[in-house]
């Protein structure tokens, strides 16, 4: 038997999106690491060994 999503994302994304959008929701805060796209493999390894500290990553194409 596969395992599934956690949780149903696609239903609340438009809200949760809109939220966001009016400020009234800050998910930044989540974000522990900022960096490269190339710096890409590395932090998927950190990510997917759920290394400390590492919750979720944002790649930036041209940059962190």
């Amino acid at each position: 038997m596969g395992v599934g999503p956690l949780a149903p994302a696609k239903r609340y994304n438009r809200h949760l999106r809109e939220l966001v959008h009016l400020g009234k929701a800050k998910p930044s805060w989540i974000v522990s690491h900022n960096l490269s796209l190339e710096e890409g493999p590395d932090a998927y390894e950190h990510f997917d060994k759920r290394g400390d500290g590492w919750t979720k990553v944002v790649l930036h194409p041209n940059g962190s």
